[in-house]
C-alpha cells in the first residue's frame, strides 16, 4: 500500500491545451492570409472585368453609325448592337461583379444619355490603394469598392 507521497498529474493536459491554443492561432493566422489572397484575387478579377466594360463602351460608341456618337442604352446593347447590317458584339456576356458574385452593376450617365460606365456595388473596404494602372490612378486611397468607376470618356 502507498503512503500519501503521490506524484500529482495534469502536466500532460496542460501541455495538450497548449498544443490546442498554439494550433488554433497558426490555423487563424492562416485562414486571415488565405482570405486577404482571395479578396486580393477579386480585386485583379474586378479590374480586369472594369476594364472589359469600359473598352466595349468605348468601341460601342466609337462605332456609332453616323457623325452623331452615342453611348449603349444598356448593357445589353453591348452583347448585341443591332445599328450595323451585321450584328456586332463587344462584350461575350455581363460578367459577373467579383466583389458581390452577382451580374448587376451600378451604371454611370453618359451625357446626352445612354451609359458611359460601370462600379461595383460592393460597399466592402479595398485592400489594394495604390499601385494601380495608369487610367486608373484616381482609385488610389479609395474607401469603397464602389467608388472605383470604370467609364469611357471620348478623347477631346
Amino acid at each position: 500500500m502507498r503512503s500519501g507521497n503521490r506524484p500529482q498529474g495534469g502536466f500532460t493536459y496542460i501541455a495538450i491545451l497548449f498544443a490546442v491554443a498554439a494550433a488554433g492561432l497558426v490555423l487563424a493566422g492562416v485562414g486571415e492570409m488565405w482570405s486577404h489572397a482571395r479578396q486580393r484575387e477579386k480585386e485583379a478579377e474586378l479590374l480586369w472585368v472594369g476594364e472589359q466594360f469600359r473598352e466595349a463602351i468605348g468601341l460601342y460608341y466609337q462605332r456609332s453609325p453616323g457623325s452623331v456618337k452615342r453611348y449603349p442604352q444598356s448593357l445589353q446593347d453591348l452583347l448585341e448592337d443591332k445599328r450595323h447590317l451585321s450584328m456586332q458584339r463587344y462584350l461575350r456576356k455581363i460578367y459577373v461583379d467579383p466583389m458581390t458574385g452577382k451580374a448587376e452593376w451600378g451604371l454611370l450617365p453618359a451625357p446626352g444619355g445612354g451609359i458611359a460606365g460601370v462600379y461595383s456595388l460592393s460597399r466592402a473596404q479595398p485592400l489594394k490603394t495604390g499601385k494601380f494602372p495608369v487610367q486608373y490612378r484616381e482609385f488610389q486611397g479609395l474607401k469603397q469598392y464602389s467608388d472605383w468607376r470604370f467609364s469611357y470618356l471620348p478623347p477631346k
